[in-house]
């Protein structure tokens, strides 16, 4: 036998022995276990002994004394060293700042619900009208909060265990306590003002009882998310889990279909993230790694939006005397908020992505939060805002009317050239791009102009529904600008449309075709002369996408719209000097022609309808050929 082979084998025989040693019980086990066994045979002889005797030799005052004692060891026997924790009486406590109200339940220690005390669920009453009741989070009674606890080859949940509260001012102890003198407790305490509690598990002479092969504990986290908002399908929409890693940016998962994220790596960060609200749970240093997971439900058939399920790792160093550090934030998306703890917690609330997040959080969010120190309703803020935006891009705006002008100014010239050419289309457009390009005229010149406005209307169209500033704030007849606004009741649901009709959204949509049809008078649709009816179908699909939306948007919408007419006609006919126009158009015709991406095509045109010209000559020969 050579070197090698004997290192190897002696490598392997320290393992074997490694191995054996640390699955070998300690000494407080084996007497635990050897008690928990000599107690089952001890009662269950005692019960067949009691069982053979005559009814009436029957000890009637032992039974009870026997059952209790069997029940005893029965716990003993599931929940090993946790046994004395395993019955109890489960109870309510509470504690509260001046902003939430935090009630747990004794029984798994866990969190009963969070009422928070300056916000609000609206509700309709028997009669149709809008009512106002407590909004509260984590309610709902199939949630789940529990900690697996690796003991003797066996899982024991904390849900199952019954846990001593001790509540002093602002902060509660919930403490499960074990046969051998050690506990496992939950520390939350709160702040005045603040929705974060400082939350603490606290592992104490737990070492010979937690299986020293399982270096974590792992948190079930079952969340069904109650239904808070009157759109329910957009809340669901903005509804997920959201998570950060510490490597990276947060994430979420998907919002509109079931889905699974295994984070095999170190955790910053979960929240159950709703439209408005959001429950997070925050390691102070870093879970180990997490399985989170989204499911959607039928909202029709119950109350609850979607169930989420996050199972988090975390580390456990030392169970005789470790504290893992936490913080657990029950309460609303505010920006503001989310941003001052310093960990991308504000990236919950969906602005958008990329340039049009960024647009949001940084450009109108801001201009939002301005305007409302001066302006304590969020209607008229609404109509400020948009005024000072169109007002910032009516440069675009101007230069795409001043493009609609010089097309007003052709279109005599136009006519005439349509008469002269007769039906041939491909002719007709080559010699109108003949004349854009000798006048400096383009149909399509507007169109950049509004390309470059969509990012801000993009990033309007997500921030209206996700900025709680929003939330239950009413203008005229809308009584939440978050949600939609209804001015008839169908009584029955339409599909797409829903059982309600929105004001704002049908106002728009007046008004767009109005806006449309002023906006087309300058327009030539000589080539495509369908495109004059079809440009009206648009704005009455609309109805179906924005019926059920924001009503902060439709409003902003309808102040746009209106706006835009008001630029149109006033630019128009009192801003350009049509005349002015006239001899711009002029001086361009006189200027020399560089050879242009116009010219190019001009030039490909006139070949392609030459082609086409000597290929009908060669039919018509063909056929006085074959006659």
């Amino acid at each position: 036998m050579d070197k090698n082979t004997v290192v190897g084998f002696t490598l392997i025989f320290i393992l074997l022995l490694a191995m054996s040693w640390m699955k070998t019980p300690s000494q407080a086990e084996i007497e635990r276990q050897k008690f928990v066994q000599d107690s089952l045979k001890t009662a269950a002889i005692l019960e067949d002994s009691i069982a053979q005797l005559p009814p009436e030799a029957q000890p009637q005052n032992t039974a009870p004394v026997v059952s209790d004692s069997i029940k005893n060891i029965q716990l003993a026997g599931k929940f090993g060293a946790f046994s004395p924790s395993a019955s109890g009486e489960d109870k309510i406590v509470t504690i509260e700042n001046d902003v939430m109200i935090v009630r747990f339940s004794t029984k798994g220690g866990k969190i009963k619900e969070v009422e928070l005390k300056e916000h609000k669920k609206l509700i309709k009453d028997a009669e149709g009208n809008s009512v106002k009741i407590p909004l509260k989070l984590l309610e709902d009674e199939k949630n789940k909060f529990e900690y697996i606890l690796p003991v003797d080859n066996n899982n024991i949940y904390t849900s199952d265990l019954y846990f001593t509260p001790q509540i002093s001012g602002k902060s509660i102890s919930l403490k499960a306590q074990t046969s051998t003198g050690g506990f496992i407790e939950q520390k939350y305490s709160l702040e005045d003002g603040s929705y974060l509690m400082d939350y603490d598990v606290n592992l104490n002479n737990l070492g010979g009882i937690l299986s020293r092969n399982e270096p974590t504990i792992k948190l079930n986290w079952v969340n069904y998310m109650d239904q808070l908002e009157k759109a329910v399908y957009y809340e669901a929409s903005y509804s997920s889990v959201y998570y950060k890693t510490m490597d990276k940016d947060p994430s979420y998962c998907s919002c509109r279909a079931d889905d699974v994220e295994n984070l095999d790596k170190p955790v910053k960060w979960v929240s159950h993230a709703q439209q408005f609200f959001n429950s997070t749970l925050m390691a102070d240093n870093r879970f180990k790694s997490a399985d989170l997971e989204t499911y959607m439900l039928d909202t029709e058939a119950q109350d609850d939006l979607k169930k989420i399920v996050s199972k988090i790792n975390i580390p456990v160093e030392n169970a005789d005397n470790q504290s893992i550090a936490m913080k657990f934030y029950v309460g609303p998306n505010d920006y503001n908020i989310l941003k001052s703890y310093n960990v991308d917690l504000e990236d919950i609330i969906p602005f958008g992505w990329s340039i049009f997040g960024w647009v949001n959080r940084h450009v109108i969010r801001p201009m939002f939060n301005f305007l409302a120190g001066f302006i304590p309703n969020y209607g008229l803020l609404i109509l400020v805002l948009t005024i000072i935006l169109k007002t910032v891009l009516f440069p675009l705006q101007y230069k795409m009317l001043y493009s609609q002008v010089k097309m007003r100014v052709l279109k005599p010239e136009l006519a005439k050239l349509k008469e002269k050419i007769g039906d041939d289309p491909q002719k007709l457009q080559m010699e109108q791009m003949k004349m854009y390009r000798e006048t400096g005229a383009s149909p399509f010149s507007g169109c950049l102009p509004v390309m470059l406005q969509m990012p801000v209307w993009i990033a309007l169209y997500r921030f209206f529904p996700a900025a709680i500033d929003f939330r239950q704030q009413p203008f005229l007849w809308a009584d939440d600008l978050s949600s939609y606004d209804e001015i008839v009741q169908l009584g029955f649901s339409l599909p797409f449309l829903g059982s309600h009709i929105s004001l704002f959204t049908v106002l728009w949509i007046i008004s767009t075709i109005a806006y449309t049809y002023y906006n087309s008078k300058d327009m030539d649709f000589s080539a495509q002369p369908m495109m004059k009816y079809i440009q009206y179908f648009m704005p009455l699909m609309f109805i179906f996408i924005f019926n059920s939306y924001a009503a902060g948007l439709t409003c902003y919408l309808l102040f746009s719209s209106l706006i835009n007419i008001s630029q149109i006609i006033i630019t128009k006919n009192f801003i350009i000097d049509h005349d002015k126009v006239r001899k711009e158009i002029a001086e361009h015709r006189k200027k020399p022609k560089k050879a242009g991406f116009a010219q190019k095509l001009e030039k490909v045109m006139k070949e392609q309808q030459a082609q086409q010209e000597k290929l009908a000559k060669k039919k018509t020969q063909a056929k006085k050929n074959s006659k």
